[in-house]
């Protein structure tokens, strides 16, 4: 849902309330450095937090997709090799400095650190790669969402069968930005390029009122165990 909002997002503002690319990037950026601020220093899982964190760096990795296509003409092979080669340092220099990149291991400030420079990088990464798919190469938006789902999907039945479960989670995270990214355009766009004619307005209001419930039932189920009294065996 996340990494659909940040396709449509971005173009919502953009183009149908008339930001602009630049003054939409400048805006989210401020936004996603106050929501990461209050994530960085809240010592407990508080849902509500990280993922309107994560909802605003996948608007902003989008921006950057955009700005540098639309307004700097930059090819996207050129932007999706760049992102990987960055994805790659960043996961790189991160296991030789904490030597894990598993999830369950980020206890520590650089962790997570790390952790939200590799998020904002796939969404960038995502973008340039689900446009690159589905318009530069052609596959259109049906079949670039339907092939990044079966490769998410491929991910999956990996795990279950013994894989390494860092490995396939981290493979199938950096699919759901392109699957998303195709997703979000087959939603939006115009039916005469191949979309349902949705609109940007519409699929985020959908896809973020969706998010908004479950995360508010993931904040209900955490407020409920944090108040449940520790049972001790006698």
């Amino acid at each position: 849902m996340s990494t659909t909002v940040g396709e449509t997002g971005a173009d919502f503002l953009a183009v149908n309330v008339g930001l602009g690319q630049n003054i939409t990037c400048v805006i989210m950026f401020v936004l996603l450095l106050i929501a990461l601020f209050i994530q960085l220093n809240t010592h407990r899982n508080t849902p509500w937090i990280y993922w309107l964190t994560v909802v605003l760096v996948s608007i902003v990795g989008t921006q950057i997709t955009d700005l540098l296509t639309d307004g700097l003409n930059v090819s996207l092979y050129l932007s999706t090799s760049i992102f990987s080669i960055v994805l790659t340092l960043i996961f790189t220099i991160w296991y030789r400095i904490e030597h894990t990149l598993s999830i369950h291991e980020i206890v520590t400030r650089p962790r997570e650190l790390f952790y939200w420079a590799a998020i904002l990088c796939t969404f960038a990464l995502g973008t340039a790669a689900g446009d690159l798919a589905t318009e530069a190469l052609g596959l259109g938006f049906i079949w670039g969402a339907i092939i990044f789902g079966i490769l998410i999907g491929i991910c999956f039945a990996a795990w279950r069968m013994g894989a390494n479960a860092v490995l396939t989670f981290w493979v199938a995270y950096i699919l759901t930005r392109p699957f998303g990214a195709a997703l979000g355009d087959f939603l939006t766009q115009d039916k005469i390029y191949g979309g349902l004619g949705i609109g940007a307005m519409w699929t985020s209001i959908l896809f973020l009122s969706i998010i908004g419930m479950l995360v508010f039932k993931a904040q209900l189920n955490t407020n409920i165990n944090k108040n449940q009294p520790m049972q001790t065996n006698h």
